[in-house]
């Protein structure tokens, strides 16, 4: 028996495999069935100097990102011509949306903030 003619013994398991990770990429452009809302994290949380945000945003490109915020809340958005994203995430505290300072690599964003101290103390009489 030839090496060609048998059969791949892996080759079901590839096809599923390949098959799965289409579902999870198909879906109507702009809705929860778009791919990214399985596939993406959004994790922000306190440090001692400010606020960090980390999103996994697969098969995205920087250039497709678009960053909103308003102090309270970060809207991510990003369009490409296989997918829309678009999620607004509240921030645990209330931050200096100036001071943001964020990075993109390999899918991963990350943003930084100051916390905003804007807080007025009461006297009370």
């Amino acid at each position: 028996m030839d090496r060609d003619d048998r059969e791949d013994p892996f080759g079901d398991f590839f096809a599923e495999i390949e098959r799965m990770m289409n579902d999870m990429a198909s879906g109507e452009p702009g809705t929860e069935d778009a791919g990214f809302g399985s596939a993406t994290h959004v994790d922000a949380y306190t440090t001692d100097d400010g606020v960090r945000l980390i999103a996994d945003l697969p098969a995205v490109s920087k250039e497709e990102l678009s960053l909103q915020c308003d102090g309270e809340a970060l809207t991510i958005s990003a369009v490409s011509d296989r997918r829309e994203y678009d999620e607004t995430v509240d921030l645990p505290a209330p931050v200096d949306e100036h001071s943001a300072n964020a990075t993109f690599n390999n899918g991963i964003l990350e943003v930084t903030f100051d916390r905003d101290d804007d807080s007025a103390s009461i006297d009370l009489e």
